[in-house]
């Protein structure tokens, strides 16, 4: 086979991943949801799910990094899929003895997993290609790693909210709860068979995949996790890199992971038929004749969320092949947090409808930050790699301060931490445009 087919079949073997942990982590979404009912849970206490799911990124990120550089990309891979199989049996247990700390025992395990999978394959989307195209094929990879954030929510939410409500004031019977627990044992079933799947699709594709890879930079071997992060920390470019990457990641699940339980509520959606206006929606959803958006209906609109981003990032391919990448993140970064503050301070039912459209702003911003770190770090591009990786932990600590603010105040107010979020991420695109890339970026990563 030539060269140029080899690595077109390889980068159609590692997208495949990259819809796979697409799916699994836009699971949590309507999750988090059917937990705080489930388990009778406050804002709080239900975002420990995305706690538990993304502090993971913290713990096994830069070990990953270092297997990698131990390993090889295709080794790599297939310990982080076996890992994700564990993590979803665990899930299996969890739903059936009804324990919310299994719960998020299995998250920790599945997230791990997906850890290792992003450290290794997402520099290999990148890295299959020329060089000057990796911002363009990192995000054409993101297109697909969406189209399984958009599936995702709409499985869970049938899944896992079927009959259930969490307003205040509403009690969860046994029989509602019995099915919302009985969905998430048939999701993570069918998921661990999904991963299993692509185990052995991937098991089959090792050798075009280890073919067309490009070698390590050779600026690792042996090192270990401490001599990794004193790498990484010695450049500030992949230390400002980690803080972006840290804001970016815990505004989008925060808006994710509330996103349900804020359409839900009576100020926005709740008592509003305005969504079914919309004959697209009303195909895609289903109206269940009920007048307002019932828990299980907003749970599904997630799935325009993350659709949208989806949608951004095909239009995002084309725009970063012929716009400033530093430029075009700025703009999205201004917009993102100009519709934070519109949901705040005029909230109501169009504020339903700006907070879907957010994951068009979001859609770029986890590969441009990536690419532009990359170019402009010192350190190794393993040890960079590892350190973007391990700040995905924002999705773990901002959703909590998230969660507390709704539950002191409302699910519009809580907009106010995505809102700072992004206006810090327009900072660092600021600096990027004004700040000239080191080196060509011929490895980077893609997305959570």
């Amino acid at each position: 086979m030539a060269q140029n087919g080899r690595t077109s079949l390889a980068f159609a073997a590692v997208t495949t991943l990259f819809f796979a942990w697409g799916f699994i982590t836009s699971m949590l979404d309507p999750l988090v949801a059917s937990v705080k009912g489930i388990f009778t849970l406050s804002d709080f206490e239900a975002q420990l799910s995305a706690f538990a799911f993304f502090i993971a990124y913290g713990v096994m990120s830069l070990p990953a990094a270092v297997l990698l550089t131990r390993l090889t990309a295709v080794p790599t891979i297939k310990i982080a899929l076996t890992m994700m199989i564990a993590g979803c049996l665990t899930m299996l247990f969890a739903a059936n003895a009804a324990l919310y700390p299994l719960v998020l025992a299995g998250l920790f395990i599945l997230a791990g997993g997906i850890t290792c999978l992003q450290v290794a394959a997402n520099p290999l989307a990148a890295a299959l290609g020329t060089p000057e195209r990796s911002h363009f094929r990192l995000t054409l990879s993101q297109t697909f790693n969406s189209v399984g954030t958009f599936i995702g929510p709409i499985i869970g939410a049938s899944l896992f909210l079927k009959d259930l409500e969490v307003k205040s004031g509403t009690v969860v019977n046994e029989a509602v709860r019995s099915t919302a627990l009985a969905g998430i044992d048939r999701a993570y079933f069918w998921i661990a068979g999904m991963i299993a799947v692509l185990l052995v699709f991937f098991h089959l594709s090792r050798r075009v995949v280890a073919m067309a890879a490009p070698p390590a930079d050779g600026a690792m071997p042996g090192r270990g996790i401490k001599a990794t992060l004193a790498d990484a920390l010695s450049s500030r470019w992949a230390v400002f890199g980690g803080l972006a990457i840290f804001l970016y990641v815990g505004a989008e699940v925060a808006i994710g992971t509330q996103m349900a339980l804020f359409l839900n509520s009576d100020q926005v959606w709740g008592q509003s038929e305005a969504a079914w206006s919309f004959p697209v929606i009303a195909w895609l959803f289903g109206n269940d004749g009920v007048p307002g958006i019932s828990l299980e209906e907003a749970g599904k609109f997630t799935a325009i969320y993350w659709g949208s981003a989806m949608i951004g990032r095909a239009v995002g391919s084309a725009l970063l092949a012929r716009v400033n990448a530093a430029r075009l993140l700025a703009v999205f970064t201004v917009l993102a947090a100009s519709m934070c503050l519109f949901i705040m301070t005029i909230g109501g039912v169009s504020a339903g409808f700006v907070a879907l459209a957010i994951g068009l702003f979001n859609s770029i911003m986890f590969p441009v930050i990536f690419t532009l770190t990359l170019e402009r770090s010192t350190a190794s591009q393993e040890a960079t790699s590892g350190l973007l990786c391990t700040a995905i932990v924002g999705g773990a600590f901002i959703p909590l301060v998230s969660g507390a603010v709704s539950g002191a105040t409302s699910y519009a107010v809580s907009f106010i931490v995505p809102a700072l979020c992004y206006a810090a991420l327009t900072a660092f695109a600021v600096m990027a445009s004004r700040s000239a890339p080191q080196r060509q970026v011929d490895a980077t990563a893609g997305g959570h």
